[in-house]
């Protein structure tokens, strides 16, 4: 199965069902069931100021610590149904947005990551 790199604190908010659309500067025609990979940066205190500030937004009430976010693995799934270049989504901005549904935790799984899709 194909997976995904994305930075935390947003890879917690797609696997929770939060985030319905993950941004990108090329598109993609792949569709169907991707692992979400975390990055080993850690979040910075900016990110998790922005982070809080979307937690806000949606009245998410539970959420990790700056420092409780697994980094460096595979976190959970979700299923790319679209790419789109317009959307109306909250989390939309950026030239290409793929579109999420039906994510789903997993048990951590440290690994490296790639850039784009790479296969696990």
């Amino acid at each position: 199965m194909k997976a995904l790199s994305v930075r935390q604190p947003w890879a917690w908010l797609i696997i929770n069902g939060y985030k319905d659309i993950e941004n990108r500067d090329w598109p993609t025609k792949l569709r169907g069931r991707i692992w979400i990979h975390t990055g080993i940066h850690r979040v910075t205190k900016s990110e998790y100021q922005r982070f809080l500030k979307d937690c806000r937004a949606f009245g998410i009430a539970e959420y990790p610590e700056i420092d409780e976010f697994k980094t460096g693995g595979i976190v959970g799934s979700v299923e790319i149904v679209d790419c789109v270049m317009k959307s109306d989504s909250y989390w939309f901005e950026g030239t290409f947005g793929f579109v999420l549904r039906n994510p789903r935790t997993a048990r951590f799984r440290p690994m490296d990551g790639k850039r784009g899709f790479f296969e696990v």
